[in-house]
This record gives C-alpha cells, structure tokens and sequence, in this order.
C-alpha cells in the first residue's frame, strides 16, 4: 500500500527524486519549516516520501495521486 502523504503529492511515477523532495517540501506548512527543533522529523517525511516514490517505481504503478 503506498503512502497516502506520498499520494497526495500527486507526483506521477516517472518523476525524479529531486522532483519528489521539492514537492515534499511544499506539502509541509511553512511553520513547520522554519522550526530548527523538528529538523529530524522533517528528514524523516523526505525520507518516507522517497521510499514510497520508490516502492511505487519498483512496482510499476502508472496511477497519479
């Protein structure tokens, strides 16, 4: 099951991972952004984006969002 953080992105699956970062980082509230105490949980989300985008890739998913 994919991410449903990562589908709301709605990054088609063909996009590159810098693509998938720069939307994660849009997706988050710009507060949440500027706040240097969740700096490990804002890691963490890219992260997961890129996991799913890459489990999407592996499994050949051609579903957006």
């Amino acid at each position: 099951m994919t991410d449903p953080a990562y589908l709301r992105l709605g990054l088609p699956p063909t996009a590159s991972p810098q693509t998938v970062l720069r939307a994660a980082v849009r997706a988050l509230h710009p507060d949440t952004r500027a706040v240097c105490g969740l700096r490990t949980a804002r890691k963490r989300f890219y992260r997961q984006m890129l996991c799913a985008h890459a489990a999407r890739q592996a499994a050949g998913d051609s579903l957006t969002g």
